[in-house]
């Protein structure tokens, strides 16, 4: 049973966790949402400053809420991929640093395998095969996960991921940042028929569509068209809550579909979402209604382990160094490295 401090600086929160397997000690999140609301978005250089400012006090936080000192640390981890750059030296730095001090192994996680992880803390039992829908900001992929560190790539977006274009359609419908929440909460209000909206759809070179890969850019770009004819035909007011609820059907929908297709496909009777949009109330209603209908079983992680948290990559940190798994002293961080590659981060 060993015992992880884990750190999560991919991209626009400073996390720090102490995790026992499933068992989870202690769970830092210092959000940076509202530093970045005046921009609409994340700041790369200002959420890197920020994780400066704010990564020893989660630490110190952590061990304090845990109530552990280091002698009670086997190892400590950090998100090394992918991520933004400058917000992910951040964190493998002051994880290098940490288990140099108190000589520890150093072990790099991938911020997507840690995402899976998250269905174990919530679901100890939970054991692959499974189907796992990752939703994200970054990111939308359909993953086979197979065992620690082994899995395989069946559906990926080929534009903007399904959080990057609630973000987009909230700021073209003037309802700031971040989009997910608060599209979700007037969906709640609005009727998710009044528009018909696109499900994006991408050709296979010999014809007809790939059955599990996404795009969202060209949803975007309706929703921006249907608010350009709306307005030229009523200066005073949107129907905000109808093209909020239409736009997060659609994306349930979409995302439903090729889900519940892929797992049959591939006889998976198992379905773990995980990322931030996983929190979203139309997919949870949809995906849960269709597995039903198909008698498969489908798990949502609870909402504080939804967006990205430390507490995850520690769960996925204790399982590969309970089999041996470490990482160089020399590895690096990367923007991108597919999910297909996790046990490159490793020694061996």
């Amino acid at each position: 049973m060993k015992t992880i401090l884990a750190i999560e600086t991919s991209c626009d929160e400073t996390a720090v966790a102490i995790v026992n397997e499933q068992k989870i000690y202690s769970s830092i999140v210092a959000s940076q949402i509202d530093l970045h609301k005046r921009y609409g978005g994340v700041v790369p250089e200002e959420a890197s400053r920020q994780h400066l400012l704010t990564i020893n006090p989660c630490v110190e936080e952590a061990l304090q809420v845990a109530k552990l000192t280091w002698n009670d640390i086997d190892g400590i981890a950090a998100t090394v991929a992918p991520g933004l750059i400058g917000a992910l030296m951040v964190g493998e730095t002051a994880g290098k640093t940490l288990a140099m001090i108190h000589q520890k192994p150093f072990l790099g996680i991938h911020h997507l395998e840690g995402h899976i992880y998250a269905t174990y803390l919530s679901q100890p039992d939970w054991k692959p095969p499974f189907l796992c829908l990752l939703v994200s900001g970054g990111h939308t992929s359909l993953i086979h996960v197979k065992d620690c560190g082994i899995y395989e790539q069946l559906g990926n977006t080929h534009d903007d991921a399904a959080g990057e274009a609630f973000d987009k359609v909230a700021r073209l419908l003037n309802l700031g940042y971040p989009g997910g929440p608060v599209i979700d909460k007037l969906a709640t209000r609005g009727n998710p028929k009044r528009f018909s909206l696109p499900e994006g759809k991408i050709s296979l070179p010999q014809g007809g569509y790939h059955p599990y890969d996404f795009s969202f850019s060209g949803l975007k770009t309706a929703v921006l068209r249907l608010v350009e004819k709306l307005k030229q035909e009523n200066s005073e007011s949107l129907p905000i809550a109808d093209l909020a609820a239409s736009f997060q059907e659609t994306v349930a929908r979409s995302l439903t579909k090729k889900t519940i297709t892929c797992a049959l496909d591939h006889n998976l009777t198992h379905i773990a979402v995980g990322g931030g949009v996983a929190a979203n109330s139309g997919l949870r209603d949809h995906l849960q209604e269709a597995a039903k209908k198909h008698n498969l079983t489908v798990h949502f992680p609870p909402l504080k382990l939804c967006t990205d948290n430390a507490a995850m990559i520690g769960c996925a940190a204790c399982d590969h160094l309970k089999r041996g798994h470490i990482s160089s002293w020399n590895l690096g961080v990367q923007s991108r490295l597919p999910i297909t590659d996790v046990m490159t981060l490793y020694l061996g």
